[in-house]
C-alpha cells in the first residue's frame, strides 16, 4: 500500500512546501492538494515549488475538474512539470465541487468528464488527440507520463471510473461503503474488457494520531460535511434506497446547508449534522495501532493507496507517527505475507 497526504494550498505557500518535504522524509509517496483557485492559492504554482524542493514525491490535484480550466491547459501543466522534474505528477479529477460551486456553477456531465480524461491523458502522455475537430499534440513534449485517477461516488461515476480511469479516488474510509464501490468499479472495468487489477484504488480521509477522541472528532467533523455535498447530489438523483448503500445516505437527513468558505476546515460551522459515528467510520482516528488495523482492513478489500487529509492541528505529529510506525507496519505486513 502507498501513502499520500492531502494538503490545502493556504498561504504561505512555503508552509505547504515544508509539509511536503516532511511527508517525503516520513516515507509518503504522494502529496495531493485541493484545487479550488478562489478558496486557496493556485495549486499548480505550488506544485512546481514542491517538486523543486523534493526528490521522489509524486504531486497532483485532489481533485481538479473539467469546468474551471481548459483541458489542453491542464494537460500542458502536467507535461511541463514532467519535463522540469521528471515524471512525478498525477491527475486526480472529478465532475467539480467547490471550484465550480463557489461561482454558482454545476458539476460537468459524465460525457464531459469522460472526454476530458481522454484529452488530458493523451496530451500529457506526449500523444496526439482529437479535440474540437482538430488533431492536437504538444510538439515540445517527449516521454511525459501521466495517470488520471477519477474521484467518484454515484453508480454512473463509478461505472465511468472502471471504464476509463487509471485509478479510483474514494473520499471516505468506511469499510462497507469502500468495499461496495471498489466492487462496482472492478465490475465495470471487467465489463469494458479491462483488467480490474490494473486500476489503483485510493481511499482518502482525515488521519489523526491521538488519544482525545472528542477533540479528534471535532477537528475532523468537517469531512463528513464535505462528503455530504456529494451524497446530497446522489440522493437527489437516486433517492435513499436502491443502488446506493443506506449507510452513505442516512446521515445527511439533517443537512440544511453548506458554506464553501469553510470548506475543508476544522472550524467549519455547517457540519453539526454529522454524528460521531460517521466521523469514526469515515476517518482514521486514534492510536497508531488503531490506524494500522483499519489500514490493513482497507488493504484486504483492495485499497492500494491511503491518502490522509491533514486539515487539523496535529499535522507534524501525525506524519511522524505514520513514518515511524504505521507505514513500516503495513510494509512489513505485506513483505511477511509474500
Amino acid at each position: 500500500m502507498d501513502f499520500g497526504v492531502v494538503l490545502q494550498t493556504n498561504p504561505p505557500a512555503s508552509r505547504t512546501v515544508q509539509l511536503s518535504q516532511l511527508a517525503e522524509a516520513h516515507g509518503f509517496s504522494h502529496v495531493w492538494t485541493f484545487d479550488s483557485h478562489l478558496l486557496w492559492e493556485e495549486p499548480y504554482v505550488v506544485h512546481s515549488a514542491i517538486l523543486n524542493a523534493t526528490k521522489r514525491i509524486t504531486v497532483g490535484p485532489f481533485v481538479t475538474n473539467p469546468a474551471t480550466r481548459d483541458w489542453t491547459v491542464t494537460a500542458s501543466v502536467f507535461a511541463t512539470l514532467n519535463e522540469m522534474y521528471g515524471n512525478r505528477t498525477i491527475c486526480g479529477i472529478g465532475r467539480g465541487d467547490s471550484a465550480v460551486r463557489v461561482t454558482n456553477g454545476k458539476p460537468v456531465s459524465m460525457s464531459e468528464l469522460r472526454e476530458s480524461i481522454h484529452v488530458i491523458r493523451e496530451l500529457a502522455n506526449s500523444r496526439p488527440v482529437e479535440y474540437k475537430g482538430a488533431t492536437l499534440q504538444f510538439p515540445w513534449s517527449r516521454g511525459s507520463e501521466l495517470d488520471v485517477w477519477v474521484a467518484a461516488y454515484g453508480p454512473l461515476a463509478l461505472k465511468l471510473t472502471g471504464e476509463v480511469g487509471d485509478g479510483f479516488i474514494l473520499q471516505l474510509a468506511d469499510l462497507d461503503i469502500a468495499g461496495w464501490m471498489i466492487k462496482v468499479v472492478k465490475e465495470a472495468a471487467a465489463a469494458a474488457g479491462r483488467d480490474p487489477d490494473s486500476i489503483a484504488f485510493c481511499v482518502a480521509a482525515p488521519m489523526y494520531i491521538g488519544d482525545d477522541r472528542e477533540h479528534m472528532r471535532d477537528q475532523c467533523r468537517w469531512f463528513g460535511g464535505m462528503v455530504g455535498n456529494h451524497v446530497a447530489d446522489i440522493v437527489a438523483k437516486y433517492g435513499t434506497s436502491g443502488e446506493v448503500p443506506q449507510a452513505l445516505t442516512d446521515y445527511i437527513a439533517g443537512r440544511t446547508g453548506y458554506d464553501y468558505n469553510s470548506h475543508g476546515r476544522a472550524a467549519n460551522d455547517h457540519v453539526d449534522f454529522v454524528p460521531d459515528e460517521i466521523v469514526d467510520r469515515f476517518c482514521l482516528l486514534g492510536t497508531a495501532e488503531e490506524h494500522i488495523a483499519k489500514l490493513e482492513a482497507l488493504r484486504e478489500i483492495g485499497v492500494t493507496q491511503f491518502a490522509g487529509y491533514l486539515q487539523h492541528d496535529n499535522k507534524e505529529e501525525t506524519m511522524r507517527v505514520y513514518g515511524e510506525r504505521v507505514i513500516p507496519a503495513l510494509t512489513e505486513h505485506i513483505t511477511a505475507k509474500r
